[in-house]
């Protein structure tokens, strides 16, 4: 397999694994959201200095360490980016807990829109024009969920309003992503072994022994998605992973519906259809443009 098919499976299976966490949170009872996240925190450490020993980063680890001492406004940042991170990390598993995954899939669906926005405003990156159209499709679908509701879902807000400054502020720091994900986690450690003992049933282990090899299981996920996610980020093009990161949100459309049992509503068409139709014409720009680059490469 060439590299950008690696690139692609790679991040296909990071979709795939970020969206098996709604279903795979069901087994966690009677665990709810705030114990899960707890224990999402915990677990994921191990397992993720397990990915970064066994994909050869021990040295890049050791040395964002080093860095982290000689830079110390690094540690102001990291505390922000930890607690903005565990903000989404609660949506992600609270939403899905009491039926709300569709909002939240609205706001994976608005996220790269708003990405784009961010760009725009804070980077100078220029809009091209079927960007600029999709982004008015994006904004009839938010203004028809507006009208429809009469308050737009927190949930797909957090979701897509929540990432640019989280994404902004791991840009600033410059800290590669596996280590400033092994810096955030432990930063949350204290909290999260705090709620886990404070809040926690002392003897859900014992009622329920499933947990032992559950809880493992989901730090794992959540370490194999991230590690595969970044490394898909390393071998794509930016445009094709911009364009494959709207996979995760169809999938967890589907999952809401199809296996969550949440109910779709005719007149939600008028939200959600704008949004695919953004989606498509935000995923045919990239394409166009980076067949153009290709060709511009080949020529030169």
């Amino acid at each position: 397999m060439n590299i950008s098919g690696r690139g692609v499976a790679l991040s296909l299976a990071a979709s795939v694994l970020f969206v098996t966490l709604p279903g795979y949170l069901r087994w966690l009872a009677p665990l709810d959201s705030v114990q899960v996240v707890a224990h999402r925190v915990v677990w994921s450490i191990p397992m993720v200095l397990l990915l970064v020993y066994f994909t050869g980063q021990t040295a890049v680890l050791r040395d964002a360490a080093r860095r982290l001492l000689r830079e110390r406004w690094l540690l102001l940042c990291f505390p922000l980016s930890a607690a903005m991170m565990l903000v989404q990390w609660g949506v992600f598993i609270y939403a899905p807990m009491i039926g709300r995954t569709l909002e939240l899939s609205l706001g994976y669906f608005l996220l790269p829109l708003t990405m784009v926005l961010c760009g725009r405003l804070f980077y100078g990156e220029r809009l091209t024009p079927l960007q600029s159209i999709a982004v008015a499709f994006a904004l009839i679908g938010v203004l028809h969920e507006l009208w429809l509701t009469r308050a737009f879902s927190a949930f797909s807000l957090i979701t897509a309003l929540g990432y640019p400054p989280y994404f902004m502020l791991r840009r600033r720091m410059g800290v590669d992503a596996l280590s400033g994900f092994v810096f955030e986690m432990l930063v949350l450690l204290p909290f999260a072994v705090w709620t886990i003992w404070h809040f926690g049933d002392r003897h859900v282990f014992v009622d329920t022994p499933r947990l032992w090899a559950l809880l493992p299981v989901l730090g794992l996920i959540s370490a194999l998605a991230f590690g595969a996610m970044m490394a898909s980020s390393r071998l794509l093009p930016m445009g094709l992973f911009g364009i494959l990161s709207y996979v995760e949100p169809m999938l967890l459309f589907a999952l809401a519906v199809l296996f969550l049992g949440e109910s779709f509503r005719a007149e939600q068409l008028w939200t959600y259809g704008p949004i695919w139709l953004a989606i498509l014409l935000t995923g045919w720009d990239s394409v166009r443009l980076l067949r153009k680059q290709a060709r511009r490469g080949m020529n030169g």
